[in-house]
């Protein structure tokens, strides 16, 4: 029993660090995976990583704690990794497929038509001032009725 749970530590350890190893390995290649499939959802990822390295870059730059040389060369350095490793994540195999699923499942949901989604939001919208009212009140009662008992001081 000893032995097998041996063996299987000495997988695990051996799958976690090829995992890593293959990320790395990814993330040094320049190909595109199944560059045809989950073509828009892969590209408004890639564009939210792009975007969010940006604003870091910026913030880096804005920030001001940085020596002259380093002003320019730390945001640089985070900028061009950030655009690297968003245009490179997207097409890392397991991220990608799972990225052209959601495209395909998106392409299976049915939309409601803007009469529905408006009629929708209505009933959403009453019933939420309707509870709100409803809630008002029954807090306003228990109030009054807990100062008429005397449990809490009037004032």
């Amino acid at each position: 029993m000893r032995a097998v749970m041996v063996k299987e530590k000495a997988a695990m350890s051996a799958s976690s660090s090829s995992g890593i190893a293959q990320i790395l390995g990814e993330l040094v290649q320049t190909g595109i995976y199944k560059g045809t499939q989950g073509r828009f959802t892969r590209q408004v990822t890639c564009i939210a990583i792009w975007v969010t390295f940006a604003l870091g870059a910026w913030r880096l730059y804005s920030a001001g704690g940085l020596d002259l040389p380093y002003k320019y060369v730390v945001p640089a350095v985070v900028l061009f990794a950030g655009l690297w490793f968003g245009y490179r994540i997207v097409n890392y195999h397991p991220f990608a497929d799972f990225l052209i699923a959601v495209e395909a499942e998106m392409r299976k949901v049915s939309w409601p038509s803007r009469t529905e989604l408006v009629r929708s939001s209505l009933v959403v919208i009453i019933m939420i001032f309707g509870l709100t009212v409803i809630l008002f009140s029954y807090d306003i009662i228990w109030h009054e009725l807990l100062i008429l008992l005397q449990v809490i001081p009037s004032g």
